[in-house]
């Protein structure tokens, strides 16, 4: 696949990149995440939304520099997110919106529109979840069959559900812009847990089975 830049060249590049996504607060819908290489390296990180009525999250660099800014359009209907380059929330700045391809879903999925994409009739990528107990998902170019990345959501063993820390494992293949997947999968999260029946598939669902174990 040809050289896909979306939020910088940096981002990049020819051989496939593997993550390590950690996020605390596992009954939460929000967390704080930090994203490294295979090596342990930290290449990101991203602080979950304060409190007011627009949410707002960040991703940061290794150096602590804002890379991108998501933020959450209110008063939508798809849970609709605007990203922009940096720390901006300026217009001129968007690089992409993230929002449900329906209201109504058994399985979570996302559309994806780069800023150019003004009608949103055809969507650039889609994000597709698995099911709500794996809570995993594939990163596909456009309405193809093409993926360009996939996450695994690491099983609870008993020592994660105690520490109240949730994993994931991301594979984005060669040429495509591992902070843009990385952005998406961070929307993922935010959305599946939004969606997940109670009680069904959600992380505190699982831990808790698990931490039960410990006292049996």
């Amino acid at each position: 696949m040809a050289q896909s830049v979306i939020v910088d060249r940096r981002f990049c590049v020819p051989n496939p990149v593997d993550l390590a996504m950690v996020r605390d607060k596992i009954a939460s819908q929000y967390g704080n995440f930090v994203i490294s290489d295979v090596n342990g390296n930290m290449l990101f990180q991203v602080k979950k939304p304060g409190f007011g009525l627009h949410k707002k999250m960040t991703l940061l660099d290794s150096s602590g520099s804002p890379v991108l800014t998501m933020k959450e359009k209110t008063m939508t209907l798809h849970n609709r997110w605007q990203v922009f380059r940096g720390g901006s929330t300026e217009e001129c700045d968007m690089l992409y919106t993230v929002k449900r391809s329906s209201m109504v879903q058994r399985t979570t999925k996302l559309d994806v529109f780069l800023g150019h994409n003004n009608e949103e009739k055809t969507c650039d990528f889609k994000v597709k979840g698995t099911n709500w107990l794996e809570r995993s998902c594939v990163v596909y170019a456009g309405e193809s069959d093409v993926i360009v990345a996939q996450m695994q959501h690491k099983k609870h063993t008993r020592r994660t559900a105690l520490s109240g820390n949730d994993s994931f494992s991301v594979t984005v293949n060669p040429n495509i812009d591992h902070a843009f997947i990385s952005s998406l999968v961070v929307l993922f999260d935010v959305v599946d847990r939004q969606e997940s029946p109670k009680g069904i598939g959600s992380d505190n669902f699982e831990a808790a089975h698990v931490t039960q174990g410990l006292f049996q």
